[in-house]
């Protein structure tokens, strides 16, 4: 996941408590700091990355990546089908060890699809400004309590019904089964707002939402025709002895 702003350490859910981290790009100095070493401390803001991953990516590539293209690298890895399924074991027990390819061109062409990923993700992305669903029927767009009440999807009409009569559509099943970790994306965002009336702000962002994952899914395949590439030649980086 990415975020722009400090979130909770049970961001997923506060039901479950499931442990979230967060590894900021940037370190910024403290400014209130006034003991001894204070003095020895960066007073810029500093990538929050290894050194020597930044000089052995510089010795293969010719240039010194910026952290936001490594991080965006490794964010179009991370989204990548094929390795979720290659690693799966590994990633439930550990974080992720993250392949860097030696081909520069590559590493240019995974970053800047994890670019694009992460601006879909932070729903800042201009791809967003002409959704692919929209908000239709007539109602008091107030969202029912459950099933029963109206709340649905039916995927014959690739809708979302949020009560008996109104709807987002079209909502491909695909982008409705969608999940992020545990959790079915589009139905958790309903479910977590059931019984409220939907505003103005909250249709247009539950719409690019539903585009931000249907986007999401072509830029997975497009990643995922390349990835197979990024592994099979990789930088290789010097271990220290202990």
């Amino acid at each position: 996941m990415v975020s722009n702003h400090i979130t909770d350490n049970c961001m997923v859910s506060n039901r479950t408590r499931e442990r979230g981290y967060l590894i900021p790009l940037y370190l910024y100095p403290a400014a209130d700091r006034g003991d001894l070493f204070a003095h020895l401390e960066p007073t810029v803001r500093q990538p929050n990355l290894n050194r020597k991953l930044l000089l052995a990516l510089a010795e293969v590539y010719g240039r010194e990546p910026m952290p936001e293209d490594i991080f965006h690298y490794v964010y179009a890895v991370l989204y990548a089908p094929v390795y979720r399924e290659k690693y799966a074991e590994f990633l439930r027990m550990d974080f992720p060890r993250v392949p860097f390819t030696s081909d520069a061109a590559l590493f240019s062409e995974l970053a800047a699809l994890g670019a694009r990923l992460t601006a879909l993700h932070l729903l800042k992305s201009p791809e967003l400004d002409s959704p692919s669903c929209q908000f239709d029927g007539e109602g008091d767009s107030r969202i029912a309590k459950g099933k029963k009440e109206g709340l649905r999807y039916e995927p014959d009409e690739q809708s979302v019904y949020i009560n008996p009569t109104q709807y987002f559509a079209p909502v491909p099943k695909a982008v409705w089964m969608y999940h992020v970790g545990g959790y079915q994306v589009c139905e958790k965002w309903l479910k977590d707002r059931k019984e409220r009336r939907l505003e103005v702000d909250d249709i247009r962002a539950y719409c690019r939402i539903v585009t931000a994952l249907k986007l999401t899914l072509d830029i997975q395949q497009e990643i995922n025709a390349l990835y197979p590439q990024a592994e099979s030649k990789t930088v290789a980086f010097k271990v220290s002895p202990p």
